[in-house]
């Protein structure tokens, strides 16, 4: 058997090395668009704080590590899938034949169309080529322009920080970290910002760059920003192009199974590319985070040798560190139709609860500040807990998370182990 894996990221290494190990006799071969070892792009921000160097990013140490268990790294991009004769085209001019297929692709930042993007000096944050461009010319004092204030670009702006920039951030929603956060709590977030000395604009587009060296930014409010660095981090989407005309059914991301498997027999799908169902919320969703690429990728391998195996759902977890500040959302944390929800907010001490509920169960929430309570908001949302007589009790008092978890959460896990009549 040949397996191919599109993707040198943590999903196709996973996959390989579980595949590997299931299958000593199997061909193995990664395919990946960048000529460095696979690598983390969770740890670039690390990287551009000095905290460790390139092969501190590399997923692996051992520079044999690929060679001793006969995993094949092929430098290339994918550019055309055919599925009826199980081939991939490759941008080098070849083509790699397969027997089971893992598209791993994971994502590519969205270029904004703004004038100017092109220009010396603007830069995207997603690969070690970029993190070097970036290291260049963000020294301390440097004047940094970042677009966008969602996950990735809090992560970054916590670096960049580090690094002793004047930085100026730039987010079209009406609040910070938007897709992760509710009105009060991005507004609490971007005044944490601002009292630790950035300047943030939200509410607000970068209409052009006009300039270079020093580069003037136009922003919508009609002010100029002059910067030594413009940084876009305006979100990024699954990087499957090459999948368009191939018969492989795409929504947002490849649409899968709960085998990882997409519509094509053989050919699956994981990571931030792969569009998987969610049992908390019975919907398909593309949930970009490492422990969910993990996940996919090792159900998805486990099928590619013929051992089935399902994927038990999508993590919806986001933990964010923004300059000190312990910000996380769960599962629904906007809520759903006709539920209910409740909201603690203490501004003072920079803390905010806000939990969401459909029916006696706690389906999501967001939080500010509240790190005693992370892995216990995760516990009730994903275990979809039934809280009885202690959903009131939470509305009343939404801190008593604790004492909800322990006492509806151990009862369930015992009545689920009782033996059925």
């Amino acid at each position: 058997m040949k397996h191919v894996i599109l993707g040198a990221g943590p999903a196709g290494v996973i996959a390989a090395e579980t595949i590997r190990k299931h299958a000593p006799a199997d061909e193995i071969v990664i395919v990946g668009d960048e000529p460095e070892a696979p690598y983390s792009r969770m740890a670039i921000p690390y990287l551009l704080m000095g905290r460790v160097g390139e092969p501190g990013t590399y997923l692996r140490q051992d520079p044999q590590h690929y060679e001793k268990l006969r995993i094949g790294l092929r430098r290339a991009r994918a550019k055309e899938l055919d599925t009826d004769k199980r081939t991939v085209a490759l941008d080098d001019g070849s083509q790699l034949g397969f027997d089971t297929l893992l598209i791993a692709t994971g994502s590519s930042p969205i270029r904004p169309p703004i004038r100017g993007i092109d220009l010396p000096g603007v830069h995207p944050c997603w690969t070690l080529e970029d993190a070097r461009a970036i290291m260049r010319l963000a020294g301390k004092g440097a004047r940094v322009l970042q677009m966008g204030a969602g996950f990735i670009g809090c992560i970054i702006m916590e670096a960049l920080a580090e690094r002793g920039v004047q930085l100026t951030v730039v987010e079209m929603g009406d609040r910070m970290v938007p897709r992760m956060m509710g009105p009060t709590a991005g507004g609490m977030i971007r005044d944490w910002c601002e009292a630790k000395g950035v300047t943030v604009h939200t509410g607000t587009r970068v209409e052009a760059i006009e300039t270079e060296a020093p580069l003037r930014v136009r922003l919508s409010n009609g002010s100029h920003v002059a910067a030594d660095l413009v940084i876009s981090a305006t979100g990024v989407k699954p990087a499957i192009g090459f999948l368009e005309n191939s018969g492989v059914t795409c929504l947002l991301g490849v649409l899968t199974d709960e085998h990882m498997q997409t519509n094509v027999a053989g050919i699956y799908a994981a990571g931030d590319c792969a569009e998987a169902f969610d049992v908390a919320t019975g919907k398909t969703i593309v949930s970009a985070i490492q422990p969910n690429a993990a996940d996919q990728a090792h159900v998805a391998a486990l099928n590619m040798v013929g051992r089935r195996a399902r994927l038990k759902g999508v993590t919806q977890i986001n933990v964010l560190d923004t300059l000190g500040l312990i910000s996380t959302s769960f599962g629904d944390w906007q809520g759903v139709p006709g539920g209910d929800h409740v909201e603690l907010t203490d501004r003072v001490a920079n803390r905010h609860l806000s939990l969401q509920f459909k029916g006696d169960r706690m389906v999501g929430c967001n939080s500010v500040g509240w790190t005693e309570h992370v892995g216990v908001m995760r516990g009730l949302v994903e275990g979809e807990v039934r809280l009885g007589p202690w959903k009131d009790k939470l509305l009343a008092d939404p801190t008593q998370l604790m004492e909800a978890y322990l006492a509806r959460a151990q009862a369930q896990d015992a009545h689920a182990h009782l033996p059925r009549r």
